[in-house]
């Protein structure tokens, strides 16, 4: 009956990779035994945001063949590594999503705090690094300000826990009241170490956090480290692509993929009412759009509850789970970690392009 099944099964069509799910090896550990039907469903994210309708397809699919009584599919998950990696990070380091925005102010920050737990919510293993070496802001909004690193024996660092996600920043190392001012190579050498001697382990995802604009830091992680893809934050005023070209053309100089664009503070949401106003004017998104082919990968209204999760530590995806934002942040990492698979699936990785800062 393994055949009839496999056969069965081939017919369920992986619906980003347009693949069959036996080609590509999503049927693991299949079992029949007096009719009962088992195996494992491995796929590409714990963050899959098909997941269900998948696991519901594969079952009704394995039911039509004679003689099945029952189906137990158990759905895991193995993200697959970004194999430009191998010779350059820690073993254990298996995607680098990096978070930008042409300008400061539109909660580039906040967009990736809640990335990172989001994805750790979904089941994915998952880092954080603060590259906003000049504003270092998620020691805050992970609730870590007070965390000092320790440095073992090997000059390796322990990075701080929080929420499901291992986070690094140079917030754990500066005077919060001190101006950094550092040029190139000195970036550079942070960057560095954040990257290769903090003791992150196995991560599915690593996210970073960049600063805004397009200067040092960003030029220095694109040409050391090969990126999975970008995310580019902005706000919903097509005033704000101004600032968002220049982000775009430095990551397809360098070639870093673009995974899409998040549009933040997309409308209101009354505190009381909880129903969504515009109040900016609109067209980013559809621009981002017709000019670049940057998909739009979730839109977040401004809601207050997002800025106080911000202030006291716990991103909105925890500390109220069921909130417009929440849900669409939630919606947000499952479409990043697909688009991430995606890529690592059937784009073929560029080479690093270096660039003089």
């Amino acid at each position: 009956m393994k055949d009839e099944v496999l056969k069965a099964l081939s017919a369920c069509i992986e619906p980003e990779l347009h693949k069959d799910i036996v080609t590509l090896g999503m049927v693991q550990n299949l079992v029949v035994e007096a009719g009962v039907v088992s195996f494992d469903y491995v796929l590409t994210t714990p963050a899959c945001p098909l997941k269900g309708m998948m696991q519901a397809e594969a079952e009704l699919a394995v039911k039509k063949v004679a003689g099945v009584k029952d189906v137990k599919i158990k759905m895991t998950a193995s993200v697959k590594k970004d194999t430009r990696l191998e010779s350059i990070l820690p073993p254990g380091i298996k995607n680098l999503i990096a978070v930008a925005a042409g300008k400061g102010g539109v909660g580039k920050s906040t967009v990736a705090a809640n990335l990172a737990v989001s994805l750790a919510l979904e089941g994915a293993r998952v880092g954080l690094l603060d590259a906003d070496i000049y504003g270092p802001n998620q020691p805050q909004m992970m609730g870590i300000k007070g965390y000092e690193p320790l440095v073992d024996a090997g000059n390796k660092i322990d990075p701080a826990v929080a929420h499901g996600v291992k986070v690094m920043s140079m917030g754990f190392l500066m005077d919060p009241d001190a101006a950094v001012i550092w040029r190139g190579p000195m970036l550079h050498g942070a960057i560095s170490q954040f990257l290769k001697d903090v003791k992150w382990g196995e991560l599915d995802y690593l996210v970073l956090d960049l600063p805004p604009g397009t200067g040092d830091v960003q030029l220095t992680l694109c040409q050391t480290v090969p990126i999975a893809g970008s995310i580019i934050v902005t706000t919903p005023q097509s005033i704000a692509l101004s600032d968002v070209r220049k982000a775009v053309a430095m990551f397809k100089k360098l070639n870093v993929p673009i995974l899409g664009a998040v549009e933040n503070m997309s409308g209101f949401v009354c505190p009381h009412c909880s129903k969504e106003s515009k109040i900016f004017s609109e067209g980013s998104a559809k621009t981002l759009k017709s000019s670049y082919g940057i998909e739009l990968l979730g839109a977040i209204p401004l809601d207050p509850k997002v800025c106080d999760a911000s202030e006291t530590g716990t991103p909105i995806v925890l500390s109220a789970p069921d909130s417009i934002p929440a849900k669409a942040f939630r919606e947000t990492a499952r479409k990043v970690a697909a688009a991430v698979s995606v890529r690592n699936a059937v784009h073929k990785p560029l080479e690093i392009k270096l660039v003089k800062a």
